[in-house]
């Protein structure tokens, strides 16, 4: 019965999550490129319906960057507004929300130089400051990424010296962008440091990117534990022969999940590593995929215990783009999905992120023609169950019998029952039955009949305030 049960849960978990893929929604519209950053910082933000996309594009005759927003889950989207208006060449957006404060930065050719620019939106996108040049340096300033924890912003990006010898610097704001303080510079060795990343949680501000001073391109760590205001050593994460690069980062709470591309196996695999105590300690490399193809360039997002991953794959002989999840803090994987198939076209530079329950996709497409555009797709139930028992301390919720045949009991304790609601989810992600306020009010059990529902994997969904507990049980016939 065991073994017959964790066979069921796999199955309908992997259709739970990958069913409800949403249909492939256009976002540009012209006869110029339009691209997304080449670096594997996210160009696409989203919190709750509200949902934020950066890119560049060369309508213009230059490239410019351009910003888009969905006020209500993809339902309609703003038209493009052009974010740079300059005679020179603005490339690599990357993009962070905090409520309704929305940062970008990218770099800009418009000082003679590639330097570093920023701007925001202090009303969810609707009106935009004036650049900001966080960099003024007669090197090239390139390739930015940026992380945003309440009011503080923090933007790391690279700095050309003279070949080879590339270096990652850093920069933080205390209040929402309004004033930067001075550059930090990050890396210091003879070699390049490449392709930075940074992500935040609390004052924990955690840098990844890749160097070249141990002879191969390595993928190496440093974090700070007061919000950039000193900083630990570097931190070698990656330890083989070959070639490890294109690294990109993600935390949720304390965990720190780290995604790469890795040529140790012959050809490039995606390989990921997590760290479960905010970057003190590390698990061991793990090998996601296991294909011919060679692109492999990822995205990734976490939300609890719901780690999201995304890349470009040309295993079928044109550039497409794959999806897999883990919904355990990455002990366990699903398997590869082909979310875009174009045949002969090409899709590439996927950037992933998340809201609630809702995993969000963007991509540049060329199915329109030799010009890329921008594509988006979501998954409204794709994070459901990727929530930590810890979110909630006071708050229980079981199960049992399970597996079930006819009736199930539902137990649960909450210090504030009149916050809280039951839902139940069959495995595409549609709520089958919900116990509101009131029926749940006094009680710390509630026990339904189950003779209607098909054999399979169902979820239980203890909404509380803002934050859920989320349980599966099987049906069995």
């Amino acid at each position: 019965m065991k073994n017959l049960l964790f066979i069921v849960v796999i199955i309908f978990t992997a259709n739970f999550t990958q069913a409800q893929w949403g249909n492939d929604v256009r976002l540009t519209n012209d006869p110029a490129v339009s691209a997304l950053s080449y670096t594997r910082n996210s160009s696409i933000a989203a919190n709750g319906d509200s949902i934020h996309v950066v890119w560049a594009d060369g309508r213009d005759g230059k490239g410019e960057i351009y910003y888009k927003r969905s006020t209500d889950g993809d339902i309609n989207w703003s038209n493009d507004t052009r974010l740079t208006n300059n005679d020179s060449s603005s490339s690599n957006p990357t993009i962070a929300i905090s409520d309704s404060f929305v940062h970008v930065v990218w770099n800009d050719f418009r000082d003679g130089n590639y330097e570093i620019y920023y701007k925001r939106s202090s009303n969810g996108g609707a009106n935009w400051s004036a650049d900001v040049r966080l960099t003024n340096d007669s090197l090239w300033a390139y390739c930015p990424g940026i992380a945003v924890s309440g009011a503080d912003v923090y933007v790391v990006w690279r700095v050309d010296y003279d070949s080879p010898n590339v270096e990652v610097f850093f920069k933080h704001s205390t209040d929402g962008g309004t004033s930067w303080g001075n550059e930090t510079r990050i890396t210091n060795d003879a070699a390049g440091s490449y392709n930075p990343s940074v992500s935040v949680s609390g004052t924990n501000v955690h840098i990844i990117w890749e160097d070249k001073r141990d002879g191969n391109s390595e993928i190496y760590y440093k974090r700070s534990t007061d919000g950039g205001l000193s900083w630990g050593t570097d931190t070698r994460l990656t330890n083989n022969a070959s070639l490890s690069n294109y690294p990109t980062s993600t935390v949720s709470g304390s965990d720190l999940y780290v995604v790469w591309r890795d040529l140790r196996d012959g050809n490039w695999e995606i390989y990921f590593k997590h760290s479960a105590d905010a970057g003190s300690t590390w698990g061991p490399d793990t090998r996601l995929t296991n294909a011919t193809g060679n692109l492999k360039l990822s995205t990734v997002a976490a939300s609890a215990s719901g780690v999201h991953i995304a890349w470009t794959d040309d295993r079928n002989g044109n550039k497409e783009i794959f999806y897999m999840y883990s919904l355990d803090e990455g002990q366990s994987w699903s398997n590869d999905t082909l979310l875009v198939n174009n045949n002969v076209t090409m899709s590439e530079g996927p950037s992933i992120n998340l809201s609630g329950d809702a995993v969000h996709l963007i991509w540049k497409d060329k199915r329109d023609g030799p010009n890329g555009e921008i594509y988006y797709k979501r998954n409204p139930t794709g994070n459901l169950i990727g929530i930590k028992e810890s979110d909630i301390l006071k708050n229980d919720i079981n199960i049992y019998p399970n597996p079930a045949s006819d009736n199930i009991t539902i137990s649960f304790s909450n210090t504030e029952l009149s916050k809280m609601s039951i839902s139940i989810y069959n495995s595409l992600g549609i709520e089958i039955k919900r116990f509101d306020e009131k029926e749940l009010l006094g009680k710390s059990a509630i026990n339904f009949s189950t003779e209607s529902f098909p054999t399979g994997v169902y979820y239980c969904v203890l909404n509380y305030g803002t934050k859920k507990i989320s349980r599966s049980f099987v049906v069995l016939r």
